[in-house]
């Protein structure tokens, strides 16, 4: 049987160091290639059309590409959707797990995984399946179990309350820095966020992002 093929798309080095020794040890796994951005794992995917991508969420957006593991799995998956995207992240928010699903990820593992539950989530997505483990299980159920009350549905639903926040800012004009200091967060965070805002309502650049805001009552003064 040939071994599952194997992309793994992380930008912390060590962690890729780790999941390569990881599948070299295994008989069924081989690794054959690493990307540490979103846009690079979606030209590497597209160059060796791997089995399973193991995608971290969170990667640095050079160039302002605006392509983070949420948008860069949303692409590989509409160009080859044969290939099964693992998200692999230290978030187990509903947000992160409901972007994901959306995104079209196979499946979802925590970065402190054991061995046995990644090999077990990589083979399970190589055979066509979709695994998220126990643990995210659980939350999807409570979710699900939760009664939804009538509420006004919010402007852009697709976007959490932060980065609705954070896109009110962006429509009144300010930097990424003026975001940080009025939030009280690290440019790094903000920056994160703004990927996950372009993603989520498929636009490339900030002036897009203003014209969507404004049109829809957003960037007010203070």
């Amino acid at each position: 049987m040939e071994p599952i093929r194997i992309l793994i798309a992380d930008d912390h080095t060590l962690f890729r160091s780790g999941l390569q020794a990881l599948f070299g040890s295994v008989a069924d796994t081989v690794v054959i290639a690493q990307a540490s951005t979103g846009a690079e794992a979606v030209t590497l995917a597209t160059q060796h059309q791997p089995d399973v991508i193991l995608m971290d969420i969170h990667m640095p957006t050079p160039n302002g590409s605006g392509l983070n593991g949420i948008g860069a799995t949303q692409q590989i998956v509409q160009t080859s959707p044969h290939i099964g995207v693992i998200i692999v992240t230290m978030f187990e928010d509903d947000d992160s797990v409901f972007a994901a699903m959306r995104a079209g990820a196979r499946g979802y593992v925590l970065k402190g995984a054991d061995q046995e539950e990644m090999l077990r989530t990589i083979r399970a997505v190589a055979r066509g399946e979709a695994l998220f483990g126990a643990a995210i299980a659980t939350r999807l159920m409570n979710f699900f179990a939760t009664p939804i009350l009538d509420a006004p549905t919010p402007l852009f639903p697709d976007l959490t309350d932060r980065e609705r926040e954070i896109l009110d800012l962006i429509a009144r004009g300010d930097s990424n820095s003026d975001i940080a200091r009025h939030l009280v967060i690290s440019p790094k965070t903000v920056s994160n966020h703004i990927s996950n805002i372009f993603s989520k309502l498929h636009i490339v650049d900030r002036a897009q992002a203003i014209v969507q805001a404004r049109e829809a009552g957003l960037g007010r003064e203070r």
